[in-house]
């Protein structure tokens, strides 16, 4: 079967290239292959940010789902707690009811979405006059075959196409492992999301999201540790310890485990014939942040692609799209404050965090919430930040040395 566009996934970022392609370039042929079969399981938290349902909302392609409405956060770290509320941010979705209704929205545009259609193989066919416009990439998939002239990976951390494209499994990767369990009388507000990063061990964090299963108010609960050096980390274990200071027990609850891949500046993006959006192209490393993001590289890609197929546009040049984007801005500094974030100076940034008047956590969730920000604002932030890493290094030099034998 012939199409201008195959797109591998059926996920977020998949079905919003698709929805995205179709409103920028209508009548253009579009084919999203999915593995599985609608409603399917997929291991996430749920966290949709604001920005994403903005995104969606342009595209008039806002899935009517069940959710939880949220409306802050709260960060445990060194100093203490805090909670910030700035209204409307964003609700937690089951990705397998939230992925099912945007694909049907996405062949309500006119997407043809084949079901059941696992990818075997990858292949460009070369055009027999060389040229290059006129070649087609074939994809073999267990329904069989179907030829594109772009071919789109939206299929997240363990790409067929990124693996067409010569790419390895990149060198931020993330585990994470998850259950959903009732709740327990700590548990902070139904419209709160709660991140807890006091386990120094590891370089992640637990998380604590309200959910909703079956119409059932439960919790799902969770550790993400980033692979930043190769020390074993035995999730299962960290997760039972911090459960059981909850008085659950992990054994009741059907354990979720997944990877992640974050962002890396310098990797292609695309090449002639095939790209990568979403997951496969790499998402948040700090926080695994990753529906929102998704949804910003469908919407990213869909007047791209619109382009690439009218001939204004060349495909490799999808990288620099990214990297000139909002979206790319984003995921380069956050790939940046990684080390930092999760190395020397993560006593600092928790205590920052906790501290400052809530500034920085509260400019955090607006992100999040995809809230407007004043240039102001983000300089009160920077500049708080810079300003109490400098009192923390200060105090820290003016306190008295420890005599090498009275210390521990």
């Amino acid at each position: 079967m012939e199409f201008d566009v195959a797109i591998v996934g059926g996920g977020p970022a998949g079905s919003t290239t698709a929805i995205a392609l179709a409103k920028a370039a209508p009548g253009r042929t579009i084919v999203l292959l999915e593995k599985a079969t609608y409603p399917r399981e997929k291991y996430c938290a749920g966290a949709l940010g604001g920005r994403g349902e903005k995104i969606l909302a342009e595209l008039d392609a806002s899935p009517k789902v069940p959710s939880v409405p949220l409306e802050g956060i709260s960060f445990r770290g060194l100093g203490g707690e805090r909670k910030e509320s700035v209204g409307s941010i964003g609700r937690v979705v089951r990705r397998a009811e939230f992925d099912h209704a945007l694909a049907n929205i996405a062949a309500s545009r006119g997407v043809t979405v084949a079901e059941g259609a696992r990818v075997e193989a990858i292949d460009v066919e070369p055009a027999g006059s060389g040229d290059i416009s006129r070649a087609r990439a074939r994809v073999t998939t267990s329904r069989g075959e179907y030829r594109a002239r772009v071919v789109v990976g939206a299929d997240g951390v363990g790409s067929t196409v990124r693996k067409a494209m010569g790419h390895g499994a990149g060198r931020l990767r993330a585990q994470v492992l998850e259950v959903d369990t009732e709740p327990v009388p700590d548990d902070r507000a139904r419209s709160m999301l709660h991140f807890d990063l006091t386990d120094h061990s590891f370089s992640g964090y637990f998380w604590d999201f309200p959910t909703l299963v079956d119409g059932r108010a439960l919790h799902c609960r969770g550790i993400y540790r980033i692979l930043l050096n190769n020390e074993p980390v035995d999730l299962e274990h960290r997760l039972r310890e911090r459960l059981a200071h909850m008085g659950l027990d992990l054994s009741r609850y059907k354990q979720k485990r997944f990877a992640e891949r974050g962002y890396e500046p310098d990797l292609p993006l695309a090449t002639n014939h095939l790209m990568l959006v979403g997951e496969a192209a790499g998402i948040d490393p700090v926080t695994g942040e990753g529906i929102a993001q998704a949804i910003e590289y469908g919407a990213l890609a869909g007047p791209f692609l619109a382009d690439v197929l009218a001939g204004r546009a060349v495909l490799p040049s999808w990288s620099d799209v990214v990297r000139r984007s909002r979206l790319g801005w984003d995921l380069r500094k956050r790939t940046r404050m990684l080390p930092h974030f999760f190395g020397e100076l993560r006593a600092v940034s928790e205590r920052f965090l906790v501290g400052s008047g809530g500034s920085p956590l509260r400019t955090g969730i607006r992100h999040f919430a995809g809230h407007r920000q004043s240039a102001a604002d983000m300089a009160v932030s920077v500049m708080g930040a810079g300003a109490h890493y400098m009192a923390m290094r200060l105090g820290e030099r003016s306190r008295p040395a420890i005599p090498a034998g009275d210390r521990d």
